[in-house]
């Protein structure tokens, strides 16, 4: 199964668009607020949110668009 993370900040509009996209796949996905979480920002430090983390890999930063974040869900 595939493990993904959606990093985050207060009121982000993309972040909610990539959490929309990937209820339309049924694809399970973890929501982590970088504010609340310093950590997450040591191990993968994004400029602008969301983050999209697939597999412990940070893949995307910014709103990747539907047909590339799926396509790089499903080759895994």
């Amino acid at each position: 199964m595939v493990k993904v993370q959606i990093l985050t900040t207060p009121g982000c509009a993309g972040c909610a668009l990539v959490e929309k996209i990937l209820d339309k796949y049924k694809i399970k996905y973890q929501v982590i607020d970088v504010t609340k979480n310093q950590k997450i920002l040591e191990k993968y430090p994004i400029l602008s949110a969301p983050g999209v983390v697939i597999d412990n890999k940070l893949e995307f930063t910014g709103v990747p668009s539907e047909k590339k974040l799926i396509e790089k869900i499903k080759s895994r």
